[in-house]
């Protein structure tokens, strides 16, 4: 009984410091109440409950799919936008061990969890989509074809979980007080990030590759048989975009959870990944314009679809381009934030515009997401949110343990 009591101790004691952050559990729960929490609950709760509503009565009780316009914000949005939004991990992981930039190490880890997070979302939105999740490894394992490009894009994807897990599992070992393993995962993190660049490079470009089968009904402006290579670069330049914004958010509001290193040095990385955004944003833009030669589609610029998509490369790719390098060139660095917000808008409004907003259209009749849609994705990305909140505060994410290996 006295052992019992004492290993109770020491778990009360460890829930203490590693769960409620050195509070008691009266003290944790009463912390929680704030402005921000309480609109986050309301939140989930609304939006948690229309996902319940969507297993048990079906698809069509939170959208309106058709033949016509198969997809929604659940694949538009939840796997088109959310997996190039998740390529910090893999854009990280090669400046660090594929280019040997190894100052840019701090910001290694929060782009882990980003991508870890990221393509977690995107599965959640994928089943929400398909339903039936208990039947997720059946196309994988079961009934699958080797030369379909879904096929490849989820096998890759649940890859990345894997790869993104093993990666950040020193930390998750720190947290847990364990020295010995956490030592031996770091030697594999290495191959790990190799590995989720190699895939990246793949699905990345995959995702591209199934607008490949619709040549009538993509618009020629957005349709080229180099989609897949458009799709690849733009993740490289969303993923820096990520890293931008989401450490800048992180040094602000989660200051005392960083170390003095991160904090010193966020500034020059920030440069440095904005001068890297805008050439990559500037290959882009070549690119799409020897898209539009090559399919010899100039005409269809002076149509009002035209016009939608001089105002998507002029606002949300040449615009941000100059801004980065202007940025750097002055050392702005408000400057440069500020253009990785307008690249993520670009970004989104891209796989909308391939997926949604210019899908079929020759036709009169136009179909767009129900309102329903907008409320779960909004909740999903609020759940990622605070996960990310909840492991930033708890573990090495933006600060190094003591005698961790660099």
């Amino acid at each position: 009984m006295e052992e019992i009591a004492v290993r109770t101790g020491d778990f009360q004691s460890w829930a203490r410091e590693k769960v409620f952050m050195s509070k008691t559990f009266a003290q944790y729960m009463k912390s929680l109440f704030t402005p921000f929490n309480l609109i986050t609950g309301l939140i989930l709760l609304f939006g948690l409950s229309l996902i319940v509503l969507r297993y048990i009565q079906g698809l069509t009780v939170v959208m309106h799919p058709s033949n016509t316009y198969p997809w929604g914000l659940f694949i538009g949005f939840g796997l088109l936008c959310v997996v190039p939004l998740a390529a910090p991990g893999f854009v990280m992981a090669s400046a660090v061990y594929l280019f040997g930039l190894r100052e840019y190490r701090p910001l290694l880890r929060p782009a882990v969890l980003i991508g870890l997070l990221g393509y977690i979302s995107a599965v959640v939105f994928l089943l929400i989509d398909l339903g039936r999740p208990w039947r997720l490894p059946y196309p994988m394992l079961v009934s699958y074809g080797t030369a379909s490009i879904l096929f490849f894009v989820s096998w890759s994807v649940a890859s990345h979980v894997f790869l993104y897990l093993i990666e950040f599992f020193p930390a998750i070992l720190g947290w847990l007080g364990e020295t010995r393993f956490r030592r031996w995962i770091s030697k594999l993190t290495v191959g790990a990030a190799m590995l989720v660049v190699m895939l990246s490079t793949l699905h990345q470009s995959g995702l591209g590759a199934l607008f490949l089968l619709m040549p009538g009904k993509v618009h020629p402006l957005w349709y080229s048989p180099y989609l897949p290579v458009f799709f690849f670069i733009s993740s490289i330049f969303a993923g820096l975009s990520m890293v931008i914004l989401v450490s800048t958010l992180s040094a602000k509001l989660l200051r005392d959870r960083a170390d003095v290193s991160f904090l010193a040095n966020l500034d020059n990385l920030t440069l440095g990944l904005g001068k890297a955004a805008s050439v990559v944003l500037f290959t882009y833009f070549a690119m799409k314009v020897v898209g539009i030669a090559h399919g010899s589609h100039w005409n269809f610029l002076s149509t009002p679809y035209g016009l939608w998509f001089l105002f998507e490369m002029v606002l949300f790719v040449l615009l941000p381009c100059f801004l980065f390098a202007s940025g750097f060139r002055n050392r702005n660095v408000a400057l440069i934030r500020f253009s990785s917000v307008i690249t993520i808008v670009g970004l989104i409004l891209n796989r909308l515009n391939v997926s949604i907003i210019t899908f079929n259209w020759t036709l009169h009749h136009r179909e767009y997401p129900k309102w329903t849609e907008y409320v779960i994705a909004v909740t999903i990305i609020t759940i990622g949110v605070l996960v990310y909140r909840w492991i930033v505060n708890r573990m090495a994410v933006l600060r190094e343990y003591g005698g961790e290996e660099h």
